[in-house]
């Protein structure tokens, strides 16, 4: 029996404007004004192994059409969707490389052509980290289950899961997953935590996964925000007691806060954890390996709790009052023992707050997020982006990426060459991934948001993007898989104590 397909009216519509190729009007008027488009991406740089930017125009037209033209070749798209063919979009950044792409909006109102003024999409030669991995989480603190890590590929719109966080969860018992974070952008060896049911970190080494709890009663928590060892099969991690205070009437909504949290390091062969820093007065954070594997970078903020009201009370009530600087340790690769703690941004003495301190691969800039107070700046509006000049250790503002909205969570592509952010620059509420090119002297370019198939897809997606790291390639185990050892017990860490404060 053969089988017919119908298909709606608005497919076969679609199929038959896709036979015939649009024509770029030749009689227009010409407009003096930048077309208004969503993303905006008007005169950005970018990677010449990136996926096609495609944008909508936020205005309707009756007719509207985009040339996109460089070196010997154009793309000529028709619709208020601007959505570039894959292959001929590859082919245009090829001829393009180094180059720019000249890019030219049509509009048709009342019967008349409107040309508007032309932008560029400026073509780096510097390519970008093939894989971008980041959270996927609903901004609304009570469906937290309802995540799951994702990865995407840069150079299509290929998006897939890493694991699903449901996958483990019951009507009874649940968990949260949370900060993934890989060593030296490689795939294959990774990590993410889970809290409450099934609690445990998840290492993948080359392929082979094993749980292990580090909390112990020497420690305040399992291992929280981590940060990889170069070279080393040591993994340094803060450990967190942390909670969440919401705001009635401030824009932020919310605070996250550290009520206690120490440096912890832990050792892969071994399953054993050791104590960085542990001062009460302390609240250590975001730890950071340079490149060479010889610092240990973190954050920590000075707070004294006055033992007149309950701590979580006070941490409430006193939050304005954290502020976290920017310190060093000096690491000893043959004996594993850290140096002294040093300075290298009073960000508290300047009444600022500086956190998630990230460096360049070539070791010369040290990327921060900073704001008023806090350490959780993705609910902050006031919170930017600075850089530091490792070599002299100034600091500036990075003014190039920065929006009137947050700007918080960041890190820099395996060639130093890109860095990616998150924003909520768009609406507000979500935070999105933005991409900027930064080239060796530290200058940045106008940022670009993740490119998608539909250029409408973040309006209509209700979940942030959380933690956006690069990788070099895709990670290939299965979510059911991870899930599988996430259902095992932990291996309890073993607890070594060597240092005994600062």
């Amino acid at each position: 029996m053969k089988r017919h397909i119908l298909l709606p009216l608005a497919v076969l519509a679609l199929l038959v404007a896709s036979c015939s190729r649009p024509s770029v009007p030749t009689q227009f008027k010409e407009g003096n004004r930048l077309p208004e488009i969503y993303p905006e991406y008007a005169d950005v740089t970018i990677p010449v192994n990136i996926a096609p930017l495609c944008f909508e125009l936020r205005n309707p037209h009756e007719n509207v059409v985009t040339r996109l033209s460089g070196a010997d070749k154009e793309i000529v798209c028709e619709g208020q969707k601007v959505m570039p063919d894959m292959d001929e979009w590859k082919e245009l950044l090829a001829q393009t490389k180094g180059d720019k792409i000249l890019v030219e909006v049509y509009t048709q109102d009342k019967g008349t052509w409107t040309r508007h003024k032309p932008f560029h999409f400026f073509v780096s030669a510097d390519s970008i980290d093939p894989y971008l991995t980041y959270r996927l989480i609903s901004p609304s603190y009570v469906t937290y289950e309802e995540l799951t890590i994702n990865q995407r590929c840069l150079e299509n719109y290929e998006e897939s899961v890493i694991y699903n966080n449901m996958l483990c969860s019951t009507e009874k018992d649940g968990q949260c997953i949370n900060c993934h974070h890989s060593q030296n952008w490689n795939p294959n060896r990774t990590q993410f935590h889970a809290r409450q049911a099934h609690g445990g970190t998840i290492i993948n080494m080359d392929g082979k996964l094993f749980k292990t709890n580090m909390k112990s009663d020497s420690t305040i928590s399992a291992g929280v925000y981590p940060s990889w060892h170069p070279t080393l099969n040591l993994i340094a991690y803060s450990t967190n007691n942390t909670g969440q205070s919401f705001h009635t009437r401030d824009l932020n909504k919310i605070e996250v806060l550290d009520s206690h949290s120490d440096l912890i390091l832990y050792d892969i062969d071994k399953n054993e954890v050791t104590n960085i820093e542990n001062d009460p007065n302390e609240f250590e954070i975001f730890p950071c390996w340079s490149p060479d594997g010889k610092w240990l970078y973190y954050c920590s903020a000075h707070f004294e709790y006055s033992d007149t009201m309950a701590q979580e009370t006070e941490n409430i009530l006193r939050y304005k009052e954290i502020k976290y600087s920017v310190y060093r340790k000096s690491f000893d690769e043959k004996t594993f023992e850290f140096g002294p703690r040093e300075m290298v941004l009073d960000a508290a003495g300047q009444g600022l707050s500086a956190t998630i301190p990230r460096i360049s691969p070539d070791g010369r800039w040290l990327l921060l997020s900073v704001g008023e107070w806090g350490c959780f700046h993705i609910w902050h509006r006031d919170a930017d982006l600075w850089l530091v000049d490792l070599r002299t250790m100034e600091p500036r503002p990075f003014t190039e990426v920065n929006s009137d909205n947050v700007e918080a969570y960041h890190t820099w592509c395996h060639t130093g060459r890109w860095i990616v952010f998150s924003s909520r620059r768009e609406d507000g509420n979500y935070t999105r991934p933005f991409f900027a090119h930064v080239d060796a002297d530290g200058h940045a370019t106008k940022p670009f948001e993740l490119p998608c198939a539909d250029p409408d897809y973040h309006r209509q997606m209700m979940k942030s993007y959380n933690i956006p790291e690069f990788l070099t390639g895709p990670v290939t185990i299965t979510p059911q898989t991870f899930a599988d050892k996430l259902k095992e017990d932990a291996i309890p860490a073993s607890f070594v104590s060597k240092y005994a404060g600062k």
